[in-house]
Order: structure tokens, then C-alpha cells, then sequence
């Protein structure tokens, strides 16, 4: 997904990270229409989606989708998605998440999406976030409508 963003730059996404629990899911569950823009975007970019499984159906709700779960074991969770992320390319690379584990990823992304759900928004991870959207389904139609973003993002 390219990307050129007037008085801010150009971005090429090679990479989505996508935090499960809060983020994705609801209570465990991601929306269906969530799964379908997911699909649409896997075309254009790798999706990784990292969770701590906290409710325990990140297996189940990923089943059907093109993306790479990454499970994130024990305490100290924030630095295990930092430690995930450091791997990719961090300049082409997009964060989107809610939770105070989620910000170090917001910040060292190239592009860190908060995301204010059902979950709520950490203020650390609204601070570590360049956008802040009301939902997941805001934050992936930036990518599948970017105009939105540019137009958010421009100076």
C-alpha cells in the first residue's frame, strides 16, 4: 500500500500489526465485517495480529483469515509485541492497538492507529498514536479508502 502523504511523506505498507483483544476483537469476537476487510487488505500487505490470548479464541476467530497469528506468552506483554515488531521493517511497517501494551508499537511503527472500541483507549497508547479512530473498522478503511488518511495526515 502506497501512500503519499503531502507534508508528511510517502509511506509504502509491507506490514499491518494488529493487536487482538480490544483492538480487533470484542469480548473475544471479531466482527465479521471486521474478517472481510481483513481479507481485503492481506492482498495488499502482511497482517500479523498479536494477542495474549487473553480470552482464549484467538485460534478459532483467525481460522478463516491470511494472516499470521503471533501469540505473545507471559507478563511483560508490551515488550514481547516490541520485541515482534523490531523484526519487521519499522518504516514500513503500521501499528494498530488500544491498550498500554500497545504503545510502544504505536510509537516505533511508521504509522501507529489508536483505536477507541467497546474496550476503551489507553491514554498511553492515544499518546504513542499519530490516529486515533473510533473503531477497527475506521482504522482498516484508512487502508482500503486512503484518501481518509491523507487527508487526516497532510499538513
Amino acid at each position: 500500500i502506497r501512500l503519499n502523504i503531502p507534508g508528511w511523506g510517502d509511506l509504502d505498507v509491507e506490514n499491518m500489526v494488529l493487536d487482538l483483544n480490544g483492538t480487533l476483537a470484542t469480548d473475544g469476537k471479531i466482527p465479521s465485517e471486521v474478517k472481510e476487510k481483513i481479507k481485503a487488505l492481506s492482498e495488499k500487505a502482511k497482517i500479523y495480529i498479536l494477542t495474549s490470548d487473553t480470552q482464549g479464541t484467538a485460534q478459532e476467530e483467525i481460522k478463516d483469515l491470511p494472516v499470521h497469528l503471533v501469540k505473545i506468552e507471559g507478563e511483560g506483554s508490551e515488550k514481547g509485541k516490541f520485541e515482534f515488531i523490531k523484526s519487521l521493517n519499522l518504516e514500513r511497517t503500521v501499528a494498530i492497538g488500544n491498550g498500554n501494551n500497545d504503545q510502544l508499537i504505536l510509537k516505533e511503527a511508521a504509522l501507529g492507529i489508536g483505536v477507541l472500541g467497546e474496550e476503551g483507549l489507553s491514554v498511553s497508547a492515544m499518546r504513542n498514536s499519530e490516529v486515533m479512530v473510533r473503531d477497527i473498522s475506521a482504522a482498516l478503511d484508512l487502508f482500503l479508502k486512503p484518501q481518509r488518511l491523507i487527508a487526516t495526515l497532510r499538513e
